[in-house]
């Protein structure tokens, strides 16, 4: 956990060079983005909101991802997730998101999507980026697998900026 928390810090760093705030869209990692983001002391000046849309329902309530979106592609995909980081971009005061969907086990797998498939969404209000994963793991290792690649991912957008 203290790699996850080193992780945030680097990236309440960058974010604060940027002036920018971030918004999380959280499914399978539950909230863990933004547990990790605010174990740092003075992150309310780089980090703006969560959402912990673990429903379809609450994806499409709050996030508006469409409905017929997550019927298409199912809410784990590259698709939703992108619309989940744009949805949560679109509800906040932030300048950049990050999003999580996916099947932390022991069930839900699915064809082609096996336990430790997780999609990524990482926007700001000029592009976004996505990514499918699949962790190897126990429910916990795949849902720290994830909070940690979300991190790392978004130093990565943030230096393509």
């Amino acid at each position: 956990m203290s790699d996850i928390i080193d992780l945030a810090a680097r990236v309440g760093r960058v974010l604060q060079e940027k002036g920018l705030l971030l918004a999380t869209a959280e499914s399978c990692t539950g909230g863990g983005v933004a547990q990790a983001v605010t174990e740092i002391a003075g992150s309310s000046a780089w980090f703006d909101r969560g959402f912990v849309t673990y429903s379809n329902t609450s994806k499409t309530d709050l996030l508006k991802v469409p409905g017929p979106l997550i019927a298409e592609f199912g809410a784990v995909s590259e698709e939703v997730a992108d619309a989940m980081a744009r949805g949560a971009l679109a509800a906040g005061h932030g300048g950049i998101a990050l999003s999580t969907t996916g099947i932390a086990g022991p069930g839900g797998a699915v064809p082609g999507k096996p336990v430790g498939t997780v999609c990524f969404g990482w926007a700001d209000r000029h592009r976004g980026v996505t990514e499918r994963l699949v962790f190897p793991g126990d429910r916990q290792a795949v849902r720290e697998q994830a909070v940690a690649h979300a991190l790392q991912g978004l130093l990565h957008f943030l230096e393509d900026a």
